[in-house]
Parts: structure tokens; sequence; C-alpha cells
């Protein structure tokens, strides 16, 4: 098969890539710097001839809301207009665990927004959301820093690896479209501020975490976990030590 991956340069794409070309198809890896850019337009045409699956992983450069709505909706309609136009068979997209439980978050609302253009659009599809990706824990500790403590929520979490992530959106791509939406997410389940004092306690990094009750999940209101998986999930074989264990620690 010819597969087109939209977003194939980045960290979940990149590896999806490899799997589906490791699998014998033909992928072309969509991005502006391989000429193929969804917000323009440009190279889309010539990118879906002949394209039997569309993965579609690109991301919003900047999460300011009205920016990132944007993104996802013109990127959205030129994307699956071209898809249309060239009668693909199937659209793969990324989404989050919970997108539909917090509107609060302007992220959130334009991942809804995706969501629904392709519902409507026509093209056969399946909805891959996922959970946190535990590469990203780095960034969470980060963004709560204040002075020398992370002041982080108490929220559930539940995070998977970017490698079972990308293990998951490269079956949904060689599968039968679902026309729907399922979830993944990694086999641990706790606190946000238990995993973040986990990884901080691997890198022997003194910063204290110092967990809250406000159900702020990166500015989205959650005080029932919407952000995890309330039924059946696919979960992910990577547990979080095992991530942990990929971590270099600083001499």
């Amino acid at each position: 098969m010819k597969i087109v991956v939209i977003g194939g340069t980045g960290l979940i794409g990149s590896q999806v890539v490899n799997h589906l070309r490791a699998a014998g198809h033909q992928v072309i890896v969509g991005s502006p710097s391989t000429g193929i850019n969804t917000l323009t337009g440009e190279g889309l045409a010539e990118a879906m001839n002949g394209t039997d699956v569309v993965v579609d992983l690109a991301n919003s450069p900047s999460f300011e809301d009205k920016a990132v709505m944007d993104f996802f909706q013109t990127a959205g309609k030129n994307l699956l207009a071209a898809e249309v136009n060239a009668g693909v068979k199937l659209h793969v997209a990324l989404s989050i665990v919970g997108v539909d439980l917090m509107p609060a978050s302007g992220y959130m609302r334009a991942k809804v927004a995706q969501e629904k253009l392709i519902q409507e659009s026509g093209v056969p599809y399946t909805i891959v959301r996922s959970t946190q990706f535990m590469e990203f824990t780095p960034a969470v500790a980060q963004g709560y820093t204040k002075d020398n403590e992370v002041q982080i929520s108490t929220v559930i979490y539940q995070p998977i690896a970017a490698k079972n992530v990308a293990e998951f959106v490269a079956q949904a791509a060689l599968a039968a479209p679902v026309n729907g939406h399922y979830d993944i997410a990694g086999p641990d389940r706790d606190t946000m501020d238990k995993f973040v004092g986990r990884y901080l306690t691997h890198l022997n990094d003194p910063r204290k975490v110092v967990p809250n009750n406000e159900g702020n999940y990166f500015g989205a209101i959650n005080n029932k976990g919407e952000n995890v998986p309330a039924g059946e999930a696919k979960i992910g074989a990577v547990s979080f030590d095992q991530w942990l264990e990929s971590v270099a620690v600083p001499a």
C-alpha cells in the first residue's frame, strides 16, 4: 500500500514511518520540509495520488487558543479535501483521551474540531486517542516548576511510551477503519505528582514535588479522571519504570 504520514518527522511520526516501511509499504513522509504542507495545501494533491491510507500526526506549532484552532481546522480541511479527491480509503488520526470532556482547554477544543472534520469528511477513519506520552515528563515537570518546587496537580495520570503509541498507530493504519475512536494508554495509573516525583528521584533532581488539588491538567479542568480511559483501552507494554531506565542520569 501507499501510505502518507503527515507529521512523519516527529517523535511519533518517525517511528510510525519505520514500522510501516518495515512491513513492506510505500511510505511518503509528509511535512513542510518534504514539500507537503497541510496549512498551505502545497504538495497535497501530488502526495495523495494513488494513496491508500493517510496517517495524520501533525501538531500546531502554537498552543495559543486561536492559533491552535486555526491550525487544526485549516490543515484538516485541506488534507481531507485532498483525500476525498484522491479516493483515500482510510484516514488515521492521533487524538487525546477524554478530549471531548475538557472544553476549558483551547487545545482540547481544537482537537475536538479536528475530530469533527474527520467524522464528517466521508473518508473512512480511525481515531486513536492517547494519554500523555512518557517522553513529555521532563516538560511537564518544568512547566509546573516555581523556584525549587514542582507545584503539580494530583489528577489521575496514565502515561504511555511513544514507542507504544507509534506501534498502535501503525496497527491502525494497516487495519480496517473503525469509523470511530478507541483509547490507548500506558500500563501504570497513579496521580500526576507521583509520576513526576518518580522521574525527579531517578535523576537525583533536588526539586521538591508539592501536590495540589486544583484539578489543572494543562489548562483543562479535570476533577474526575477525564484524561484516562474510562472503559476498555489498548494498553502499551512499556511501564513507567522501564521508560525511566532509558532516561540518562546526569553525571
